[in-house]
């Protein structure tokens, strides 16, 4: 029989990547999400069921006849996570870290945890870290990532098997795009207006992973041997996606077929990490496949031909702020369940 998998943020830049590739390869998929971003992201499948639900009201109910869980629900990225400070901390932590213990009360086998090489934070010049250096998060979102981390991996045990993937920054298309990501925003600045925005000073370190990339090694952990990933971290990029930005925006210049330039903005981005990624290689003969060359050109050839345009749920802080607006407007005009129309 099929085996059932949970996916909480199914329907998000990573989750709608990872669903169809997950009901392509047989499984049974439980999707949660309050879906934010509408529920079109996800195309209907006989082996798909939506749940609207807040990953914070979960119940052991939501686990029955689950096979593993792979929680990808989070408020991203880091403006998201200053802007709400407090949800951001109820939902990538103890959300999840909740997740993982309401999982291995129902019997669940096998647990992932979609984290985030952004907990290194700040590391000197010359240091790669891998998996066993010290942590570094400098922002809400990374360390919520790292408690949860610390609250769920003492779970592993014989009968629960509870892995981490620590993901560099993801890039590439998605049906719930995000050009709040580096590649995908300097992609859309290059479509747009021949320049790639950069933050200063260009010479910070960062590592990258292409959505498909990190979708593939979610799906690996779904069916690798238990002894060799049960309470592991993985980091999860390559050592070619290892960039600094102003690499990074040259690599892309040169691989679009028109004239960009590059122009800087802001202060400089105190947030610089390498990262090293033979764990994951070595134990699970993976390697990714994508380069910033590859997602920037994707990304490209699908703004020329319109199947990709930058509209207000492309810029996650952005739609997140035009909910709350929208929500505290209609709750002071909402009577009798309505506004023009009354129940």
């Amino acid at each position: 029989m099929a085996k059932t998998v949970l996916v909480t943020g199914a329907g998000g830049y990573i989750g709608s990547v990872l669903v169809p590739k997950l009901l392509n390869k047989g499984y049974h998929v439980k999707a949660i999400d309050r879906f934010f971003f509408g529920t079109d992201k996800l195309s209907s499948h006989g082996n798909l069921t939506l749940i609207k639900e807040d990953c914070r009201r979960l119940t052991e109910e939501h686990f029955e006849d689950v096979d593993a869980v792979i929680d990808l629900v989070a408020i991203s990225n880091d403006p998201s996570g200053e802007l709400f400070q407090e949800a951001t901390y109820q939902i990538n932590h103890l959300a999840r870290a909740n997740c993982a213990r309401l999982a291995k009360q129902a019997g669940v086998r096998r647990y992932i945890l979609p984290s985030s090489c952004s907990i290194y934070g700040f590391q000197d010049n010359g240091v790669i870290v891998d998996e066993l250096s010290p942590t570094n998060p400098l922002t809400t979102y990374a360390k919520a990532n790292e408690q949860a981390e610390r609250d769920i991996l003492p779970l592993a045990d014989a009968t629960f098997t509870a892995v981490v993937i620590r993901q560099a920054t993801v890039y590439g298309y998605s049906p719930r795009m995000r050009f709040d990501l580096a590649i995908n925003g300097m992609t859309l600045g290059a479509w747009e207006k021949g320049d790639i925005p950069l933050m200063r000073d260009g010479t910070q370190w960062r590592p990258m992973v292409h959505v498909q990339d990190t979708t593939d090694v979610m799906c690996l952990l779904l069916e690798a041997e238990e002894t060799a990933i049960n309470g592991q971290i993985f980091n999860v990029g390559s050592d070619r996606n290892n960039y600094q930005l102003g690499q990074l925006a040259e690599e892309i210049a040169e691989a679009l077929p028109i004239d960009v330039t590059i122009s800087w903005y802001g202060d400089p981005d105190h947030r610089s990490y390498r990262v090293n990624f033979e764990k994951i290689e070595k134990t699970l003969n993976w390697k990714a496949k994508w380069t910033a060359a590859d997602g920037a050109l994707e990304i490209y050839d699908k703004l020329v031909t319109g199947g990709l345009v930058k509209n207000e749920q492309t810029i996650t802080l952005g739609w997140y702020q035009e909910l709350s607006k929208w929500h505290k407007i209609i709750k002071e005009c909402e009577m009798y369940g309505g506004i023009i129309s009354v129940g």
